[in-house]
């Protein structure tokens, strides 16, 4: 697993980050450890001793990071979303028009998600956990989207819609396009740019006749 290292003020409130290596080391083998558990048994069905025996610490050593299994799944959460920000991001950089950032960060999407499977069915299970966590995850993705779409809004390359509904419809069709090729196919075997282009082509061109 990745180093997870993150910051922010709401960081306070679910898990005390390590000011060391080997307290980092630490905490990734929580992570790694709760993020496999998560997918194979899911959240309900997997107990903190759990946890503490896969990744080999002692069940205390669980308590200096976090107070309980809650706050550790949040923290995967807001890993993941900032993942998948990031992965995008670093591939969207030097594109200056909309189209291209739809087509790239697309693309950069269902990348991220062919290696990170688990994704999906540790986020969406947290419909089931807390509503309030799937709303916030989501809704805070639409905020930012909405940034970058009112930018090309207002130098004309997209037209004057409701922003707050482009940006669902943008993430839905992220969403179920990944559902689609990366978990209900073999992602090794699909054409993730023919993908992208069949999309791109629905929204530049529009479903309907005219």
């Amino acid at each position: 697993m990745r180093s997870r290292e993150s910051k922010g003020d709401i960081l306070d409130t679910i898990v005390n980050l390590p000011k060391t290596k080997r307290g980092q080391k630490t905490l990734n083998k929580i992570l790694k450890a709760a993020e496999e558990l998560f997918y194979e048994k899911g959240y309900h069905s997997t107990s903190i001793i759990d946890i503490t025996n896969k990744s080999n610490i002692a069940l205390g050593t669980f308590y200096i990071y976090f107070k309980d299994k809650f706050n550790l799944y949040k923290y995967l959460l807001l890993i993941y979303s900032h993942e998948i920000r990031k992965a995008v991001a670093e591939k969207i950089t030097e594109s200056d028009s909309r189209y291209d950032k739809e087509k790239i960060g697309l693309y950069a999407f269902l990348n991220y998600m062919r290696v990170n499977k688990h994704v999906y069915n540790i986020l969406w299970e947290s419909l089931y956990i807390d509503k309030n966590i799937f709303v916030d995850y989501y809704e805070s993705f639409s905020l930012r989207y909405i940034e970058g779409l009112r930018k090309s809004q207002q130098t004309g390359e997209v037209s004057e819609v409701d922003l707050t509904v482009l940006s669902y419809v943008l993430m839905g069709i992220s969403n179920f396009i990944g559902l689609k090729y990366v978990m209900f196919e073999n992602a090794e075997d699909v054409d993730f740019e023919a993908v992208v282009d069949s999309v791109m082509d629905i929204l530049e061109n529009g479903m309907f006749n005219k």
